[in-house]
């Protein structure tokens, strides 16, 4: 059976590490709360392809908390 994560193209990943490195999507990740987080969560579906790169890579939201 494959995974999400199996299932994501080398175009995927690189774009999902663009979003890892973000300064942005780094600040919403670690402090859950705030203007930039609230930022990150409205424009990660619908504008950010780094974004939803991400989310297709993690199987995560751009927002959430990592392991």
């Amino acid at each position: 059976m494959t995974t999400r994560h199996n299932e994501a193209s080398a175009s995927d990943k690189a774009l999902a590490k663009v979003c890892e490195l973000c300064p942005v999507c780094l600040h919403a990740r670690y402090h859950q709360k705030g203007l930039v987080y609230d930022f990150v969560t409205r424009i990660e579906e619908d504008i950010c392809p780094f974004c939803r790169a991400y989310e297709r890579v993690h199987g995560k939201k751009a927002h959430e908390k990592r392991g």
